[in-house]
């Protein structure tokens, strides 16, 4: 016998019921001090709810992180984060992350494209955040700084102009040295890649430093940086620096273009200011 409708919505009031204790859970292993306490709080929540994903985003994250198991536990989330959203999955396209609800599907995804990219995935990994961006246009993660990154070192030159054109109005470091060189790869020295360079400079003088080696990086990643500081410079070495090494002439010409006086003279600015 067909169940009733008010069967039907009780067990799906059961459901959302019970992924809510289980979220509450990964609200207390987020804030709990040990990895054995937020292990256990994540594995507590998912046997409450198999559709907490960010349960398994908790887990993957205290595994080794190229492992098997950590990939298994990022594909999971993903898989649950989008079975908890159900039909609304394909409604929120385009807003996704102004719900609160559709974030711990889209923490697991960036996480999954993490773990691909690392295991030499890269094509998959790149699938994952141009859909993560279709999803949310917005982009409040950043996911587009990392896809920019990848294109470059992948050299999807096409596919990184057409990013770079969808989001113009950028103007940090990692889109205005990005977009310059863009420029350089696709066209080489000439007025309009320099031109594009100097606006680089003017988003973040502290870049230059650091890709050319004049200004060693420190020892650990900041946590947060600000628009024009050198902690957004030590952000973008860390993403971009590969691309640039990659991209023959790149630095070369980022060396004739910014004479060493200058050069010497926003590394000592930067002394100053550390």
């Amino acid at each position: 016998m067909a169940r009733s409708a008010v069967e039907t919505q009780a067990q799906m009031m059961d459901v959302e019921e019970a992924l809510g204790q289980a979220q509450m859970l990964v609200f207390d292993a987020w804030e709990a001090r040990t990895a054995k306490q937020r292990i256990s709080l994540a594995k507590r929540a998912l046997k409450i709810s198999p559709l907490c994903a960010d349960a398994y985003v908790l887990l993957a994250e205290h595994e080794t992180p190229d492992s098997d198991k950590a990939l298994d536990y990022w594909r999971r989330g993903v898989e649950a984060g989008k079975e908890a959203l159900g039909e609304a999955f394909e409604e929120l396209e385009g807003e996704f992350w102004g719900f609160l609800e559709t974030r711990p599907y889209m923490r697991a995804r960036i996480g999954l494209a993490y773990a691909l990219w690392n295991r030499g995935a890269h094509d998959e990994a790149i699938e994952h955040l141009r859909a993560m961006l279709i999803l949310n246009p917005n982009d409040n993660q950043g996911a587009r700084y990392i896809l920019a990154a990848w294109l470059v070192e992948t050299e999807r030159d096409d596919e990184l102009a057409g990013l770079l054109s969808a989001y113009s109005e950028d103007d940090m470091a990692a889109w205005s040295y990005t977009t310059a060189l863009a420029a350089f790869r696709r066209e080489g020295d000439n007025e309009n890649s320099r031109k594009l360079l100097s606006k680089a400079l003017l988003s973040n003088e502290h870049v230059p430093g650091y890709l050319l080696g004049d200004r060693p990086m420190p020892k650990a990643s900041p946590p947060y940086y600000s628009p024009g500081n050198r902690d957004e410079a030590v952000c973008y070495l860390t993403d971009f620096q590969e691309g640039w090494d990659k991209t023959p002439g790149a630095l070369e010409w980022l060396r004739a273009c910014i004479p060493a006086k200058k050069r010497l003279q926003q590394s000592r600015k930067a002394k100053r200011s550390a």
